[in-house]
């Protein structure tokens, strides 16, 4: 079988540049891998993601139960894997993925109480990597960041690509109950965690970088 890399983080946590800045180098280094990006709003398999982030089920992230979002995502991953890369994974290629069932786990989990959270990792374990047979991850690179760091992030991102926040990004409140979520799921699914800040300032791309090279490199020659 492949190997499988996932970078998590909540939104505006760096995630996609420190993605990109770790394909970019592997690529430069001629180590062969392939990337995966979730959700894919581009297909057909993602149309209830849309819907979902759009609204059309409720303005407010409550309105769908963790449990019945949580298949939305899951549906378009599992057409993903049937579709696209199943195949080489089995084969033994290797994958980078932004964001995955992890995803889940962050966002979906954030709606329930701290006490519930457990038993709804445990579920969800089951459900995608049991049920639904998709690959478990063999390292996960949680990006976590302060909230009042995420939102100056966000909304230079508005700025520079001139697009607008969907519900999710909205509700300050429902980002801190994501980053609670994320940091409980990281010790509960034994995640790596890298820091975006130190001292309650941002952390350097770079420095950031060399952290998460630093330790997909351990995973590679493990």
């Amino acid at each position: 079988m492949g190997k499988l890399i996932v970078f998590e983080g909540t939104d505006g946590s760096g995630k996609s540049t420190q993605f990109s800045l770790l394909t970019k180098r592997l690529e430069e280094e001629g180590v062969g891998f392939r990337r995966l990006r979730f959700p894919r709003y581009a297909e057909e398999s993602s149309a209830l993601i849309r819907m979902y982030l759009g609204g059309a089920f409720g303005s407010d992230p409550e309105s769908v139960n963790a449990y019945m979002a949580s298949s939305f995502y899951a549906v378009d991953r599992c057409a993903s894997y049937l579709q696209d890369w199943k195949a080489d994974y089995e084969k033994g290629c290797l994958f980078l993925a932004d964001r995955y069932t992890t995803s889940n786990a962050v966002h979906q989990g954030s709606k329930m109480e701290p006490r519930e959270r457990e038993a709804y990792y445990g579920w969800l374990y089951d459900y995608e990597y049991g049920k639904l047979g998709l690959p478990k991850p063999d390292l996960v690179i949680l990006l976590d960041m302060p909230i009042e760091l995420t939102r100056q992030l966000m909304r230079k991102r508005e700025a520079d690509t001139n697009t607008k926040a969907d519900i999710h990004e909205q509700d300050l409140s429902y980002l801190e109950q994501c980053r609670a979520s994320a940091k409980t799921a990281a010790a509960f699914y034994g995640w790596q965690v890298v820091s975006g800040a130190k001292d309650g300032a941002l952390r350097s791309i770079e420095e950031i970088h060399e952290e998460v090279y630093a330790i997909v490199k351990k995973c590679l020659e493990g």
